[in-house]
């Protein structure tokens, strides 16, 4: 069974793995807004070394340091990578508070699952094992926003306990109670 872990050298091979399967399922478009088109296009060529990936995992720490002076709306984010021994299966981003932005369309919560590991309740176990950490950073209701027609995001937030409270933007918008 996997677990959260940080986000670790250790699961650099697998990683790059998942981004590939990522990149061939997206095929790394411009427009894939998603945190993993993000991450493909800032930091893949950066991922292909080992002091790449390395600069890459501290910008990872660095983002969940309040301290980190932000200046284009960002906010504090935890990134947590769900692992089954030193396979990387998914991760998720628990975001510390909610921006204007991401109360209309990113949420507190984001969270992918690599196309090999889909299917096998990967996401939904991911999203309630990261219930004491968000938990741990003061959030008591958690928003979580996907897509309107991404019907197997849904069902993971409502088997968590999402409760739909709109849509904005082409997004559905879910709280969640993580306690």
């Amino acid at each position: 069974m996997p677990t959260l872990i940080a986000p670790t050298i250790e699961v650099r091979s697998s990683f790059l793995a998942a981004m590939r399967e990522f990149e061939a399922e997206t095929g790394g478009a411009d427009n894939d807004n998603s945190m993993v088109g993000e991450e493909m296009r800032e930091y893949a060529a950066a991922w292909e070394t080992e002091d790449g990936f390395r600069a890459y995992l501290a910008r990872l720490r660095e983002a969940e340091d309040e301290r980190t002076p932000w200046q284009d709306g960002s906010v504090g984010c935890t990134t947590l990578w769900w692992v089954e021994d030193t396979e990387y299966v998914g991760r998720i981003a628990i975001r510390h508070e909610l921006s204007p932005g991401l109360l209309e369309v990113g949420g507190h919560i984001g969270y992918d699952v690599r196309p090999s590991a889909r299917r096998r309740g990967h996401a939904t176990a991911l999203l309630r094992a990261a219930f004491p950490h968000i938990r741990a950073l003061g959030i008591d209701k958690a928003l979580i926003t996907c897509d309107t027609g991404n019907v197997a995001s849904r069902k993971v937030i409502e088997a968590c306990g999402g409760v739909l409270e709109d849509e904005r933007h082409g997004k559905l918008r879910y709280w969640v109670d993580p306690s």
